[in-house]
């Protein structure tokens, strides 16, 4: 019986919007008065959010690169693999399926379900439990199909859109507190390299689309224009929210108010009523990027298993007959979330998923280097512009992520060190295994 293959079905509308939704989750909404904080005065915190977006795009501009030339399904994964080898390779997949993929998951789900609750009124016994419901469910939807939930994802990009746009525009127009130069009055140290980490937190997300390159209809055309298209559009939103807040509120206040600063802003804009819709407009922004998240990731593991290097290869290797989807592979990613979900925190988990997966972000970046040197060059193809300039940017952006929250957070940067290295006794366990078939096969 022949396998089943991955049904080429996103395009660029699809593809673009799952940029755009993967990275916009909660972050554009709860990260402004911790950026203002860390900056010290609203033009720091402006000018914060334009350079964590400019490494973004650099970032975004290198990798455009690297999935021209490497345009397989498992995105970072792939891209390391073809560049560095097997092992490299190897480690950075099981780095994505048992931390990054699972925590970041987990986090989202996390997040809705203590936002749906406080929304609609549930008790905070229920947060973890609604949080599962919503993976489960966005799961269920991947499963029967990558155009349902590529569906879905272009739905709610368009959704989570309306009430950003809405903000913007209504601040702008009937906002008059002074955006420039106002102090945020916290009694924080100031700390620029702070500001920008924690945008560069919010910009993540941008590279999964890499991992549906392979259910792509012309991948070397459609990925870099999605990435490219789809991190402008993000760091428009996010610049536009922030000065429309900033002209609303002052820097103090949002700084006071923390995450509830836009839902503050938005009761001014349009009323009592106007905090519960941007609520609601958080619940759908964080609902798309989890659906984002649940449709990338198991596209990992299932090429890391296509390649027989993950325990279980034949089992998650495997494409539904009928959905042409990753099912096993699914489960798997979801199963290991909501185990994380019922362990900790949403805050543990992304602190441990950001670290892990940027440590690899730099050896992708750098990737671009070593492609030109050993590959013809065809001038048909994307080639990122600005070249070595863009790329050194991208690289310093992810060796200062890696150093700050080394700094910041060294008992779970050890964690997450530490899982990562677990995966070493498994990759020569397998690899010994394929010899030894290998082996008695000649023989």
């Amino acid at each position: 019986m022949e396998q089943a293959e991955l049904r080429k079905s996103i395009g660029f509308i699809v593809a673009t919007s799952l940029v755009i939704g993967t990275v916009i989750g909660s972050g554009i909404f709860m990260k402004p008065g911790v950026v203002i904080a860390a900056a010290g005065d609203s033009t720091m915190a402006l000018w914060a959010w334009v350079i964590g977006g400019i490494i973004t795009l650099a970032s975004g501009l290198t990798i455009a690169e690297v999935s021209v030339k490497i345009p397989k399904t498992g995105g970072l994964y792939a891209y390391v693999e073809e560049v560095y080898g097997k092992f490299w390779g190897f480690l950075c997949g099981w780095m994505q399926t048992i931390i990054y993929g699972p925590a970041v998951i987990g986090a989202l789900g996390l997040y809705f379900g203590s936002l749906f609750a406080g929304v609609f009124g549930f008790s905070k016994q229920t947060e973890t439990w609604i949080g599962i419901l919503a993976v489960l469910f966005l799961a269920l939807i991947n499963i029967l199909g990558t155009q349902y939930g590529g569906a879905v994802q272009s739905l709610l990009t368009l959704a989570k859109l309306l009430p950003i746009f809405l903000i913007i525009v209504f601040g702008m127009v009937q906002g008059d507190v002074p955006v420039f130069g106002m102090e945020s009055e916290s009694s924080q140290a100031i700390s620029m390299g702070a500001a920008v980490l924690a945008t560069l937190w919010a910009y993540d997300g941008w590279m999964n689309v890499g991992f549906v390159a392979g259910e792509m209809k012309n991948p070397a055309k459609t990925l870099p224009k999605a990435i490219i298209t789809g991190i402008v559009i993000v760091m428009l939103c996010y610049l536009g929210v922030n000065i429309a807040i900033l002209h609303v509120l002052p820097a103090s206040k949002i700084v006071e108010l923390g995450p509830n600063a836009a839902k503050e802003a938005a009761t001014l804009l349009f009323g009592d009523v106007g905090g519960k819709i941007i609520a609601i407009g958080i619940l759908i922004s964080i609902f798309g990027c989890l659906n984002g998240k649940i449709l990338t990731f198991p596209r990992m593991p299932f090429a890391m298993a296509e390649n027989g290097l993950f325990p279980g290869a034949r089992f998650l290797s495997r494409v539904h007959p009928t959905f042409h989807t990753p099912v096993q592979a699914t489960v798997l990613q979801v199963a290991i979330a909501v185990a994380m979900m019922l362990m900790t925190s949403p805050d543990r988990l992304t602190d441990i998923a950001i670290f892990s997966v940027f440590t690899f972000y730099s050896l992708a970046f750098y990737a671009v280097f070593l492609l030109r040197k050993n590959q013809k060059s065809d001038h048909s193809l994307y080639k990122v512009p600005l070249y070595p300039v863009t790329p050194i940017v991208a690289i310093v952006g992810a060796i200062y992520i890696i150093g700050s929250t080394v700094i910041a957070q060294p008992l779970d940067t050890f964690l997450s060190v530490l899982i990562t290295l677990s995966g070493i006794p498994i990759y020569w366990n397998l690899t010994t295994k394929q010899k030894d078939k290998m082996a008695k096969k000649a023989g």
